[in-house]
C-alpha cells in the first residue's frame, strides 16, 4: 500500500473484503479469544514462530487494520493498538527502560504527560530531564549516561510550537538514542516524523485519527531502523528474554523488533489493550482524515487570523501565521498546514480566560482536541492545573493562555462565537 497516495492509504491500508461474508467494512471481532488450529498450532504462537491471533489484549483483528493502516501512513513497519495515548507512552518506555533510567522530554508538551512522566514514572524508578524544545543546547545538556531516549511532540500541545524534529533526532542518535515524537497534533496528513530521523511514533488516537470524539485509543509506529543491539543499553530487546527461552527478540524480529517488544512484553503483562469497537470506530474515523485535515488547518488560519486583530487578545501562537517563531518549521515539517490547535492570550490574564470559555455556546468547554466540533479549554484551570505556574509558563499553558481546537463547522459561525464571548 505504500506506493499509493495518503488518500488512497487512508481508506485501504490493512483492509479487504472479509473472506467469511465478503463484509467491505472492517468487521468487528468482538471476541476475548481465538480457537487454534491443533497442539502445534497453539504451541507456535505462544513461541513466536507464527504470527496469529491468541488472545484479544495482544492482537486482534480489528486492531490489526488500525495498526497496519496507521503504521503505513506514517511510512512506519508495524504498528500496536492500545486503550490510549497514555497507554501508548507506558508501553514505549516499558520497552525502553530499565530501573534507574532516565529519559529526556521537551518542557513544551501535554500537561497529561508531563504530569505522567514527572511523576507517575518515578514509581517504576524511570526519571526525566527536561529540556527547552527551542534549544539545541538545552537538549544536549540534558542527555547523560543513563539517558534511553529522547521524546518530544512535533506540534506541541497546548502552545502550538513546530518542532524541529530533524534537528534533534541528530542529538539523539549522535548519543545513541532512539527519537519518539508523539505525532497526535499533526497527525501524519500534516507530518510524518520518521522522514526526519525520529525512531518511535506514538499518537493518542482518541484525537485526530478518531476525528470525532466518541473513541479511546493509542498507536504506536516502529520506524524500524534503529539498531537495538548496537549497544547493551536495550537489554529488553538485544539480550536473551527469559518468557520466551531465551530468544533475542532483536536478532529474530529485525526491524520489526520493537514493535512486537512492545505487544509481546509490554500488552501482554501491562494490558493496555484497545477493544475491537474503539479500533473500529478509529479505522472509519480515519478513512476521512484528510479531508479533516485540510478542513481543521483552514478554519484554524482563519480563526488565528481573526484573534489576532481583537482587542481583548494580546498574542496569539499559531504556526500558520506568516510571523509566528514557528512559521519557518511549518513549511519544512508540516506543509500541509499547522494543524486545528493553538492558544492565544486573552487580556485580563487567569479571570478573563475562565470568563471567556464560560461565555461561548457554540464551542464546548472540554478537556479534548482533534474533534469535529470545537474545542475551547483553560489550561491553566483545567488541564495544567496540576503544575506549578513556573511549569505552566514553561509548557505554554500560563494563566492568560486560551486553547482551541477548531473544528469543522463554518469558520464565520466560530469566528462570530469567540467575538461576542469575548465582548461579554
Amino acid at each position: 500500500m505504500s506506493d499509493y497516495g495518503f488518500n488512497t492509504i487512508a481508506i485501504h491500508a490493512g483492509a479487504a473484503p472479509d473472506p467469511t461474508t465478503g463484509s467491505r467494512a472492517t468487521p468487528i471481532y468482538q471476541t476475548t479469544s481465538f480457537v487454534f488450529d491443533d497442539v502445534d498450532h497453539a504451541a507456535s504462537l505462544f513461541n513466536l514462530q507464527a504470527f496469529g491471533n491468541i488472545y484479544t489484549r495482544i492482537t486482534n483483528p480489528t486492531t490489526a487494520v488500525l495498526e497496519e493502516r496507521v503504521a503505513t501512513l506514517e511510512g512506519g513497519v508495524a504498528g500496536v493498538g492500545l486503550a490510549s495515548g497514555h497507554a501508548a507512552q507506558l508501553v514505549v518506555f516499558h520497552t525502553l527502560m530499565q530501573p534507574g533510567d532516565h529519559f529526556v522530554a521537551a518542557r513544551q508538551l501535554y500537561g497529561g504527560s508531563i504530569t505522567q512522566f514527572g511523576q507517575s514514572f518515578k514509581k517504576f524508578d524511570w526519571h526525566v530531564d527536561w529540556a527547552d524544545a527551542t534549544d539545541m543546547a538545552s537538549m544536549k545538556a540534558a542527555i547523560g549516561p543513563k539517558t534511553k531516549a529522547i521524546f518530544i511532540e512535533s506540534i506541541a500541545n497546548p502552545g502550538g510550537l513546530v518542532t524541529d524534529i530533524g534537528a534533534i533526532a541528530d542529538i539523539a542518535h549522535e548519543a545513541g538514542i532512539p527519537l519518539i515524537v508523539d505525532n497526535t497534533l499533526a497527525s501524519p496528513y500534516l507530518c510524518q516524523p520518521l522522514k526526519h530521523g525520529a525512531d518511535i511514533i506514538v499518537h493518542s488516537a482518541t484525537k485526530f485519527l478518531g476525528g470525532h470524539g466518541n473513541s479511546m485509543g493509542g498507536v504506536i509506529v516502529d520506524g524500524g531502523k534503529f539498531d537495538w543491539s548496537a549497544s547493551d543499553k536495550y537489554p529488553t530487546l538485544s539480550a536473551p528474554n527469559d518468557s520466551y527461552h531465551g530468544m533475542k527478540i532483536h536478532d529474530t524480529f529485525g526491524e520489526i523488533a520493537f514493535a512486537i517488544a512492545c505487544r509481546v512484553l509490554g500488552l501482554r503483562d501491562l494490558g493496555p489493550a484497545i477493544s475491537p469497537i474503539n479500533s473500529f470506530m478509529i479505522i472509519t474515523g480515519i478513512e476521512t482524515l484528510p479531508l479533516r485535515m485540510a478542513r481543521h488547518t483552514e478554519n484554524a488560519l482563519a480563526v488565528a487570523e481573526f484573534l489576532k486583530t481583537h482587542d481583548a487578545v494580546s498574542w496569539v501562537s499559531y504556526a500558520g501565521l506568516a510571523d509566528d517563531p514557528s512559521h519557518a518549521l511549518m513549511k519544512k515539517y508540516t506543509p500541509n498546514g499547522a494543524g486545528a490547535v493553538f492558544t492565544f492570550g486573552v487580556k485580563g490574564g487567569y479571570d478573563a480566560g475562565i470568563k471567556l470559555v464560560n461565555n461561548v455556546n457554540l464551542l464546548s468547554h472540554l478537556a479534548n482536541v482533534g474533534d469535529t466540533r470545537s474545542l475551547i479549554i483553560h489550561p491553566a484551570s483545567t488541564t495544567h492545573r496540576q503544575l506549578s505556574e513556573e511549569q505552566q509558563k514553561a509548557a505554554g499553558a500560563g494563566p492568560d493562555v486560551v486553547r482551541l481546537s477548531v473544528g469543522l463547522e463554518d469558520a464565520a459561525d466560530i469566528i462570530a462565537d469567540l467575538e461576542q464571548a469575548l465582548s461579554a
